[in-house]
């Protein structure tokens, strides 16, 4: 790609021109915001086997689950205790509950990582990266239709699943209230807006792996790696909050708070373990965004 199509693709409309030639005119009608319509970008991605794949996976768990109560008959308490695992067949709200419990800790992890990490690498691997750019389409612009589209994407991720258990969990086991371990219920309309918000809380306590897989293709011409990358660093956040001798140090860990969302389906919610998990969160993911479009606006894209 030669320097005055790159520099032009950045610049946009009028940018510097090659070794102190003057301003390049761009094409008459060019504007830098129309280039890489967002509803372009998002039709590409929902195209795309991995995206249909990961969302059937998502769609299946809920039968999956339900085929295994079936078999194995109800959950029951150990040593006397109740947790919300013992409560999954007691109404729809309390099945959708606790699908989210058992992904919360890796499964909503994948699409996240996914739909995040392969983005910009992806586009390398497939050597079109620099064909978008001579477009042009200004390196800011399509790593920001890239990162809302990924983001959009995991957020849907996260929706599909607590809506299909729920639909599945009420044809299953009826529509009631949810149930607490702890003893308690919370009425049906409660139950939903609480399960709302605990969506909510696990889309913002992935934004680190989306920042980490983001950043990570970026750096990569390997979508493979940018992906594996995000999972593996989250996985190994979870492994460093097993270890107690850390103490007070697991606090700034994400994957420290990745359950504080139980507090949200208590019958008081206690919100300060949720506020500390987001801030935390929002933090590392800020970070990592600003790092991916830094290092790719001096990028020497060659892929």
């Amino acid at each position: 790609m030669s320097a005055l199509t790159e520099r032009a693709g950045q610049a946009g409309p009028t940018g510097p021109g090659p070794t102190g030639a003057g301003p390049v005119e761009a094409a008459a009608g060019y504007r830098p915001g129309h280039t890489l319509p967002l509803r372009v970008e998002l039709v590409r991605q929902l195209k795309r086997r991995r995206t249909l794949v990961m969302g059937a996976v998502l769609a299946v768990l809920p039968f999956v689950l339900v085929i295994a109560f079936a078999i194995g008959g109800e959950p029951e308490g150990r040593d006397g205790r109740i947790t919300l695992m013992d409560t999954a067949t007691a109404s729809g709200a309390n099945f959708a509950a606790v699908n989210l419990f058992v992904s919360a800790g890796f499964l909503l992890v994948i699409p996240v990582a996914l739909f995040c990490g392969d983005t910009v690498a992806s586009e390398a691997g497939w050597s079109s990266l620099r064909y978008l750019l001579a477009a042009p389409v200004p390196r800011m612009r399509l790593l920001w239709s890239k990162l809302i589209v990924g983001l959009g994407l995991s957020l849907a991720a996260m929706v599909l699943l607590p809506v299909v258990a729920l639909a599945v969990g009420t044809v299953a086991y009826g529509w009631g209230p949810l149930h607490i371990p702890t003893g308690g219920a919370l009425d049906a309309g409660t139950a939903a807006g609480r399960l709302v918000v605990v969506v909510a809380y696990l889309f913002v306590s992935q934004l680190v792996t989306a920042g980490l897989a983001f950043w990570l293709s970026t750096r990569t011409d390997a979508p493979l790696g940018a992906v594996g990358g995000a999972v593996g660093l989250t996985i190994v956040g979870n492994v460093l909050d097993a270890v107690t001798a850390l103490g007070d140090w697991r606090h700034f860990l994400p994957a420290h708070w990745q359950f504080a969302w139980a507090d949200a389906v208590q019958p008081t919610p206690e919100w300060s373990g949720m506020i500390q998990g987001a801030a935390v969160s929002v933090t590392y993911a800020l970070v990592l965004f600003a790092l991916a479009f830094r290092g790719f606006v001096r990028k020497d894209v060659v892929s």
